[in-house]
């Protein structure tokens, strides 16, 4: 198990990529904080994956409400490993959700997938996909004419699966990943190749 031991928070888990990693990281040993402003739909990927997940509501534009997740993570589970800052949508304007997350979890975690804090052994990389099946928060990306123009640059000529982003995240919070810090993982077909 890759990720035996650890715990992680995910934001944006109630669907999408947000739970195909939270399915992912428990699968491989993690125990996982679904944080996502959908209830419901967070509770019920909480609920499929069992006692080693839980939700919590997270509106990933408070500060506040990152403290409070992140304090209910540690009094649950006695710890803070990882963090996936995966909630957002497409040309948002809330460019300050990294920064929150950061300010709210860094001094906790051993490893975090978000934003560069290297000389504390705090590893931070940024994952980017590519066009990927439509969500919830696709955005323009979600219309068929957008999607079919957007389709002829990528070299791979066909969208990406949720999984194939999660798998990523995954080698990013393990041990396997150990030396990497700061980096920009493009997992999009091949367009930047072009």
């Amino acid at each position: 198990m890759r990720l035996a031991g650890k715990v992680a928070i995910i934001s944006g888990a109630a669907s999408g990529m947000g739970a195909a990693t939270a399915l992912m990281f428990a699968r491989e040993g993690a125990k996982v904080v679904i944080a996502d402003v959908l209830e419901h739909e967070g509770r019920q990927v909480a609920d499929g994956i069992g006692v080693s997940a839980r939700f919590e509501p997270l509106d990933v534009t408070q500060e506040e409400s990152w403290a409070a997740v992140v304090t209910a993570t540690t009094g649950h589970f006695g710890k803070l490993d990882v963090l996936v800052n995966n909630a957002g949508i497409i040309g948002s304007e809330h460019v300050h959700i990294a920064y929150n997350a950061s300010k709210a979890a860094v001094r906790l975690m051993t490893k975090w997938v978000a934003v560069q804090h290297g000389k504390d052994n705090v590893r931070a990389n940024s994952v980017h996909p590519g066009i990927m099946p439509p969500m919830r928060t696709s955005g323009r990306t979600a219309d068929p004419a957008v999607r079919a123009e957007r389709m002829r640059f990528i070299p791979m000529r066909r969208p990406g699966e949720v999984d194939e982003v999660a798998y990523t995240i995954l080698f990013l919070a393990s041990d396997e990943s150990s030396y990497i810090t700061g980096s920009e993982i493009h997992v999009d077909g091949g367009i930047l190749a072009i």
